[in-house]
C-alpha cells in the first residue's frame, strides 16, 4: 500500500479541508485495492466474508467475479455504526507552534475519518474540548452534516493559538459517557498532557466509557524528536508551558537522560493501561503517514461490527 504523507506546514493553509479529506480517503482506498489486505476492502461496509456452511441466498457473485472471494451482501442495520470523534484543542496540541503540528495532524485525521464514516453510511459526531466542551455536533450520517463538521474542523485550524488553554480530558470523557445513549465507537485525539489530571483519573473516565459498552480508539500524538527524545541543541533554552505559561530556562543536555526516561515510563504505562481496559491505542509521531490512522480505524471497526 502507498504511504500517504502529511505536510503539516500546508494543512492550515488548505482552503477546502473537505476536498483534501476526500482525496486522502480516495487515495487510501485505492491503496487498499492494490494491497494484499483484501479484508480491508472499501466494500466491507456493504459486504462481509462468506462463512462456510451458511446460505448462499445473499451471495454477491459480481464481487466474486472481480475478487475470486465469496462475499455476502450486508443490510443497513448490519452496517450502521455510531462514532463520536473527540478532539483535544488545548494549548499543548498547538505544538510545534510553527505549524500547530499536533492539532493539524489531529484535525486532518478527524476529517479523513469523518469522510470515510459517511462514505460507509455510518453516523459521526464531533466534540472539541480543552478544559470544557467547546463544540459538540449531533451524530448523523448525512452529507450535509459531514459538510458542517468539516467546516468546523477547518475553522478550528484557522483560530490563533489560545493563551494557556488547559486540558481536562477526564472531566470531558465522564461528560460524554453520560451523554451517549447507544453503544458507539469513541475516537479520542489527544496528547494526554495535562497539568491537572494524572493517568489514573483519565483511565477512570475511559473505564466509564467502557462500562457503558462503548468501544474506544485512542490516537496519542507526539512530536517524537523533541517530546520523546528531547532533541534540542546543547545551548540554554527558555521553555514556556503552552497550558500554564510557566517558564523554565535549562541546558537540554543536563536533563535529557532524566526526561527521556520519564517519557518512556509514561508511554509504557499508557500502553499497559490501554491493554488492561481493552482500549485500542495508536501512537502517532507527526512524521507518520496518515494511512496509519485510517488503517487503525478499519481494524477497530472490523472488531465492533
Amino acid at each position: 500500500m502507498s504511504r500517504i504523507e502529511v505536510d503539516l506546514d500546508s494543512v492550515r493553509n488548505v482552503q477546502n479541508l473537505e476536498f483534501l479529506a476526500k482525496r486522502l480517503v480516495e487515495g487510501f482506498i485505492t491503496g487498499l485495492h492494490k494491497s494484499p489486505y483484501h479484508g480491508f476492502s472499501v466494500e466491507f461496509s456493504e459486504h462481509r466474508l462468506y462463512n462456510s456452511g451458511e446460505s448462499t441466498r445473499h451471495m454477491d457473485w459480481k464481487v466474486y467475479a472481480r475478487t475470486e472471494k465469496l462475499f455476502v451482501k450486508r443490510y443497513e442495520e448490519e452496517t450502521n455504526l455510531r462514532c463520536q470523534l473527540l478532539l483535544d484543542v488545548s494549548g499543548s496540541m498547538y505544538y510545534p507552534t510553527s505549524n500547530y503540528g499536533k492539532l493539524s495532524y489531529a484535525v486532518l485525521s478527524a476529517a479523513a475519518l469523518a469522510t470515510l464514516l459517511q462514505k460507509q453510511r455510518d453516523a459521526v459526531g464531533l466534540t472539541t474540548f480543552s478544559d470544557q466542551i467547546e463544540l459538540q455536533t449531533p451524530i448523523r450520517s448525512t452529507g450535509a452534516h459531514l459538510h458542517t463538521l468539516l467546516l468546523a474542523l477547518q475553522q478550528q485550524l484557522q483560530k490563533p493559538a489560545p493563551p494557556q488553554k488547559e486540558t481536562k480530558v477526564a472531566h470531558m470523557l465522564h461528560h460524554i459517557a453520560q451523554q451517549l445513549p447507544k453503544r458507539s465507537l469513541v475516537i479520542l485525539f489527544s496528547d494526554l498532557l495535562s497539568q491537572y489530571e494524572q493517568l489514573d483519573e483519565i483511565f477512570l473516565a475511559l473505564q466509564h466509557l467502557r462500562h457503558q459498552q462503548h468501544e474506544v480508539l485512542l490516537f496519542h500524538f507526539a512530536h517524537a524528536e523533541t517530546e520523546d527524545e528531547f532533541n534540542f541543541p546543547d545551548k540554554p533554552f527558555l521553555f514556556v508551558g503552552l497550558e500554564n505559561g510557566e517558564k523554565i530556562k535549562v541546558q537540554p543536555a543536563d536533563i535529557r537522560e532524566t526526561y527521556v526516561e520519564a517519557m518512556k515510563k509514561f508511554k509504557a504505562d499508557l500502553k499497559l493501561r490501554c491493554g488492561q481496559y481493552r482500549i485500542d491505542l495508536v501512537t502517532i509521531d507527526l512524521k507518520d503517514p496518515i494511512d496509519k490512522v485510517l488503517q487503525s480505524y478499519l481494524v477497530k471497526r472490523l472488531k465492533v461490527r
